[in-house]
């Protein structure tokens, strides 16, 4: 049990950002009419991480109690941001959650006929290897990114170490050592080994702010965190009603402002990236779990996609974008946890959240970061199981690694994979080892990788 309670908090420590995170994508973005989430000019970014915790909780015990496996769903990342700058913007706050809700009712249904099931079965189990080896590095790469230790530059290579090509800030030196010492812990496999990372990394942050002021980073101030600034907050405790957004969303109303095709694309790009990014998440943090059967396939998996697939539906109604299954779930894995009660304690902390969110904003970026690499590696090392010999399989496994990162996006890797797996099948002349329902997800992922081809075609 106590391990089961360490990878609970350490999944709620390394996936607090979002409580933080969602609100500034979203709150303050406005619609085609200038509002913000919960009316009004001004970004109501309280409320928002307020519902953006009540949610994760709900939806997260829902996992631990239904599902019965140690995964934490929040507002997903990526989608918020496509909600936010590439739908709202062309409709109502109200509209644009709405087509989030009708996403996340249309994609229970596919798990209720058994057809998202399916489809996860009629994959080739060394794919489902390589899209856990694919998340690894890309957690680990979001670690890096998080921590500022991998930087974005305006000219010059895509991407560079630190400031200037060095490791020159106080933040970026809290990283480092927090990354050296959780390394350090794992290798000699020490229980809470993550948990004390995060947490150690956080008390030193905090006494490294105390002394250097490094403030947040800005465009003038690249040296400071990357997120918020680890000090003690000056209030504790605060309460906004997350139950106000769930009245913010019209389930229809989109299909009388935009064409009824445009609608429908749009639906259509939120439920692949939320089909396949759930898929990639089962299956990597699965099996690193332990959980992964020699079918290749996890105990319940029906009761887990229905719960993530309420998840959308929820996360539309609660005005908060879609909520998905997350990766950082394998920080808890990696402290041992193995059973849904991992995921009502996280849960349980989410709801705690919502009245603490002063003390959940104190652990930075540069904090959880390293427990992301850690876990990324732990991740990577399932790719011994991969038969690189074998090139029909390899090709399509390498392409799902390595556009994962390179691309920021889980859904784009296993799209990689599954068309290459598919296109490489059919030039060999070996259609018959193809399964009915890969050529499906070989169609869908064509249109998905086409749509902004096929909007410009059709003027949308």
């Amino acid at each position: 049990m106590s391990r089961e309670v360490r990878g609970g908090l350490a999944t709620f420590f390394t996936m607090a950002y979002i409580v933080v995170l969602n609100p500034i994508i979203i709150a303050n973005g406005k619609d085609i009419e200038g509002q913000v989430i919960g009316d009004g000019t001004q970004g109501n970014v309280a409320l928002v991480a307020a519902g953006t915790a009540f949610v994760a909780g709900i939806l997260t015990i829902l996992m631990g109690v239904v599902g019965r496996v140690p995964f934490a769903l929040a507002a997903g990342l990526g989608l918020n941001a496509f909600v936010t700058f590439n739908v709202a913007t062309l409709m109502s706050w109200e509209e644009a959650m709405g087509l989030v809700f009708l996403e996340g009712i249309i994609i229970g249904l596919l798990v209720l006929t058994g057809f998202r099931v399916a489809v996860f079965n009629a994959i080739p189990g060394q794919l489902k290897t390589a899209i856990s080896v694919g998340i690894g590095l890309f957690i680990a790469l979001i670690g890096f990114v998080d921590a500022g230790f991998v930087r974005r530059v305006p000219a010059g290579p895509p991407l560079e170490m630190g400031i200037g090509g060095n490791l020159t800030s106080w933040p970026i030196f809290v990283f480092v050592v927090g990354l050296l010492v959780t390394a350090a812990l794992v290798a000699r496999k020490v229980k809470g080994a993550i948990l004390i990372g995060i947490v150690g990394t956080t008390v030193l942050a905090v006494l490294v702010e105390l002394g250097a002021k490094a403030g947040r980073a800005t465009a003038e101030n690249p040296g400071g965190w990357q997120l918020n600034v680890p000090t003690m907050p000056t209030q504790i405790l605060g309460f906004h009603n997350p139950l106000t957004l769930f009245t913010e969303f019209d389930p229809f109303g989109a299909f009388s402002r935009v064409t009824v095709l445009l609608a429908v694309l749009l639906v259509f790009t939120l439920l692949i990236t939320d089909f396949f990014d759930t898929m990639g998440t089962m299956v990597g943090v699965g099996k690193q779990a332990g959980l992964v059967g020699e079918d290749g396939m996890l105990p319940r998996t029906k009761q887990i996609l229905l719960v993530d697939s309420l998840g959308a539906a929820a996360g539309g109604a609660g005005s908060v974008s879609s909520n998905t299954t997350y990766i950082e779930s394998a920080a808890g894995v990696g402290e041992g946890a193995r059973t849904g009660l991992a995921s009502v304690v996280t849960g349980l902390l989410f709801l705690v959240a919502i009245f603490f969110a002063p003390l959940v904003t104190i652990v930075p970026y540069e904090a959880a970061a390293p427990a992301l690499v850690v876990v990324g590696f732990l991740m990577m090392t399932a790719i011994r199981d991969i038969d690189f010999t074998d090139y029909e399989l390899a090709i399509p496994a390498f392409l799902t690694i390595v556009v994962m990162p390179f691309t920021y996006s889980i859904s784009n890797g296993v799209g990689a994979g599954f068309v290459s797996f598919v296109l490489i099948k059919l030039v060999r002349g070996k259609v018959r080892e193809i399964h009915p329902l890969m050529w499906v997800v070989f169609i869908l992922f064509v249109l998905y990788f086409a749509l902004g081809p096929i909007k410009a075609l059709l003027g949308l």
